[in-house]
């Protein structure tokens, strides 16, 4: 880009100090619903002259169909393919709209994550470049290109890259796990060559004016506008999605609980054991949520703290690292427990794991073990918030979890008044150690 590299150095330096500042104060966060129907939620952070913009629709990978997994991440990637021509403004191809971004000194993107399909911008706010860059975005959502030859040519690679994963037992290890912790739910959906076949320039325009729509968006805004600045950008950002129309989105069917315990062991010719060990978990909206999230951190999230590292790698050597954590999704995501070992020490890898689990589930964590986890996690806080970037991706999980707009400023003390009975309670209801899923790809 032509502007950023005279810029990056200081607006990184002004980024650190000014949230480092507000991760030890209040964080306001405005929020409103836009006319357009879309609800923004705005930290105005005047400090550094950058504003950054994340819009997220009801579109991600679990509305692809089932015979075309991969759809809503392909129709995020050929965003960038192109613009088609205007009133008054020429087509641009994909080199043309990288050249005309890089001349604004700005970024825009987008994604597709499992609930979520989202666009981003990140530009400078002195007045001509902002007004240029929020065209631009506009240009960009209202007229894809959608160009053919650029389908054919991602697609192509992404099949090439997806039968080289397979020769890897991780890839066969994931791609078992989700089958049998989410049955046909969308949530276990992988892609593969064949769905990605299916998938034309026509089934992304569809789904494109499906899923991004004005009505029922989620704008989360930081940097140095005010409100007023703020709704007058959202306003053309959201007018170039009206007229998708604001059809309702069908009901997703529930992720439904495990009835007994599945294991499967699948050779593979490979120095290595890829094990996971997990069952579905809980939404984010889960009134239990906090418990969870600090409970995991003293069973296997906190790294060589953890109960899992110590029980299964420093006691018995079983393992170069083992971890777990919960995936928190609209519905409920999965809790998974991975690890690598030799295959000859799979079997006994896997039952010291089911041992801890089972011992945690009981008892929970001791007074020092959650004491730790608490200190850990609090004076680390801050660091959640040290950039422009993680402050935005905090904003837009509040509104897109529809958290109390003080979260940010509550987070710590929700840590701190966690017990360990709440703990154990939050896990013996959630967790049930006796039907898991349990994945072991290699050896014989």
């Amino acid at each position: 880009m032509k502007l950023l590299p005279l810029l990056q150095r200081p607006v990184l330096a002004l980024c650190l100090l000014a949230t480092a500042g507000l991760a030890q104060a209040t964080i306001p966060i405005e929020q409103w619903q836009h006319a357009s129907g879309a609800r923004v939620s705005l930290i105005n952070s005047p400090s550094l002259p950058m504003l950054d913009v994340q819009i997220d629709f009801d579109g991600g990978r679990r509305r692809d169909p089932a015979t075309q997994v991969g759809l809503a991440n392909a129709t995020a990637s050929l965003l960038s393919g192109g613009v088609a021509a205007q009133p008054g403004l020429p087509a641009l191809d994909e080199n043309q709209l990288g050249e005309a971004w890089a001349d604004l000194g700005a970024q825009f993107g987008a994604d597709a994550t499992l609930d979520r399909f989202n666009v981003s911008l990140r530009t400078l706010t002195e007045p001509d470049l902002l007004e240029r860059a929020v065209a631009l975005a506009a240009r960009q959502l209202a007229a894809p290109a959608w160009p053919e030859r650029v389908w054919q040519r991602d697609r192509e690679r992404l099949v090439a890259a997806l039968q080289e994963a397979e020769n890897r037992p991780g890839t066969q290890a994931s791609r078992a796990f989700s089958t049998a912790v989410f049955g046909k739910h969308p949530y276990g959906f992988r892609s593969d060559a064949k769905t990605l076949r299916t998938i034309s320039v026509a089934d992304m325009r569809k789904f494109y004016r499906r899923h991004v729509m004005s009505c029922g968006a989620q704008v989360s805004m930081v940097g140095a506008v005010d409100r007023s600045t703020a709704d007058r950008i959202v306003g053309r950002l959201m007018a170039a999605l009206q007229p998708h129309g604001c059809q309702a989105l069908p009901e997703m069917p529930p992720v439904l609980p495990l009835t007994q315990a599945v294991d499967q062991r699948l050779p593979f010719a490979a120095a290595q054991a890829q094990v996971l060990i997990g069952q579905p978990g809980v939404p984010r909206n889960d009134p239990d949520f906090f418990a969870l999230f600090v409970g995991n951190y003293v069973l296997g999230g906190g790294g060589f703290v953890s109960r899992l590292m110590s029980e299964v790698r420093e006691q018995r050597g079983l393992t170069y690292g083992v971890s777990s954590y919960f995936v928190n999704g609209r519905q409920a995501g999965a809790f998974q427990i991975a690890l690598t070992t030799r295959p000859d020490q799979a079997t006994q890898a896997v039952e010291v794991v089911r041992e801890v689990v089972r011992k945690f589930v009981a008892e929970g964590p001791t007074e020092a073990e959650l004491q730790a986890a608490k200190d850990y996690l609090v004076n680390g806080e801050a660091l959640r918030l040290d950039s422009n970037r993680k402050l935005l991706d905090n904003v837009a999980n509040i509104a897109w979890n529809d958290l109390p707009l003080n979260y940010l400023d509550t987070w710590t003390s929700e840590v701190q008044r966690l017990s360990t009975a709440d703990i154990q309670r939050a896990f013996a209801r959630v967790l049930q150690p006796d039907r898991m899923v349990t994945v072991v790809v290699g050896g014989k």
